[in-house]
C-alpha cells in the first residue's frame, strides 16, 4: 500500500483501454511504481460513472489524492477535487457537457467493451444538474487544451478555468495529440514538485507552460 493514489478517468464512450489510459499505466510503471493507480471502467451514464468515482475516492481518503481526466473524465475529475481536494490534470475537459449529450439522445455502443446503452432526456438533465459553479481550489487543477478539438470548444474552458495552472496549444485535437510529451510534467505537478502560483514559464519540450498568479 502506498500514500499516494492517482485515479485516471476516461471520457464517454472510453475505456481503460484508450490510448491516454495505456499511456499513463505504462508510465507509472516504470517511473513511479511508488503510486497506487486507479484506472475504472467507468459507467457509460456520467451520474453513474461519477457515483463510481466518489467511491473510489472514498475508498483511499486519508492518503494523497490525485487525479487525471480527459473529457467527460475532466469534468468527473474537477467535481471530485470539489469534494476530496488534491490535484487533478484535465485533458480538453468537458464544460457544461449536458449541452453536447442533448445532441446524442438514443442508442449507443462503447466501441472499447461493445456495451450498449440509450442515453435518454433524463440522464441530461441529470447531468445538467451536475453542471460546476464553481472551483474549490483552482491552483490545483492543470488545464491541457488544444486548440483543434474538433468536439468541445476550448473557450469553454478557458473561461471556466481561468484561474487554474492553464496550457493552450494551437492546433491538435479532442484526444489531445503529443499527450505523452506532458507525463513526467504531470507526476511532478501531481506530486506537488511543480508548485503552481507563479507567473513563470516551465519549458515542456516545445511547449511552454503559463502559471497563474494566485488570487
Amino acid at each position: 500500500m502506498t500514500d499516494h493514489v492517482l485515479i485516471y478517468l476516461h471520457g464517454f464512450l472510453s475505456s481503460p483501454q484508450s490510448v491516454k489510459a495505456q499511456q499513463v499505466a505504462d508510465f507509472m510503471a516504470k517511473k513511479a511504481v511508488n503510486i497506487t493507480l486507479e484506472v475504472p471502467q467507468l459507467a457509460n451514464f456520467p451520474q453513474a460513472a461519477l457515483a463510481q468515482a466518489k467511491e473510489i475516492a472514498k475508498r483511499h481518503q486519508g492518503k494523497a489524492l490525485t487525479f487525471i481526466g480527459s473529457s467527460m473524465g475532466g469534468f468527473l475529475a474537477t467535481h471530485l477535487v470539489n469534494e476530496f481536494g488534491g490535484r487533478a490534470v484535465l485533458i480538453n475537459p468537458a464544460v457544461d457537457p449536458h449541452k453536447l449529450l442533448a445532441n446524442f439522445l438514443g442508442e449507443h455502443q462503447n466501441p472499447y467493451t461493445g456495451e450498449r446503452f440509450t442515453l435518454t432526456q433524463t440522464h441530461v438533465e441529470d447531468l445538467q444538474a451536475l453542471a460546476i459553479v464553481q472551483l474549490r481550489e483552482p491552483q490545483n487543477l492543470w488545464v491541457l487544451l488544444q486548440q483543434g478539438d474538433e468536439t468541445l470548444d476550448y473557450r469553454l474552458a478557458e473561461a471556466l478555468y481561468r484561474d487554474c495552472h492553464l496550457t493552450i496549444e494551437p492546433g491538435g485535437n479532442h484526444a489531445f495529440e503529443g499527450f505523452e510529451r506532458y507525463l513526467m510534467s504531470i507526476l511532478a505537478f501531481l506530486q506537488g514538485q511543480a508548485e503552481p502560483g507563479e507567473r513563470d514559464l516551465i519549458s515542456v519540450q516545445d511547449t511552454t507552460i503559463a502559471r497563474p498568479a494566485v488570487t
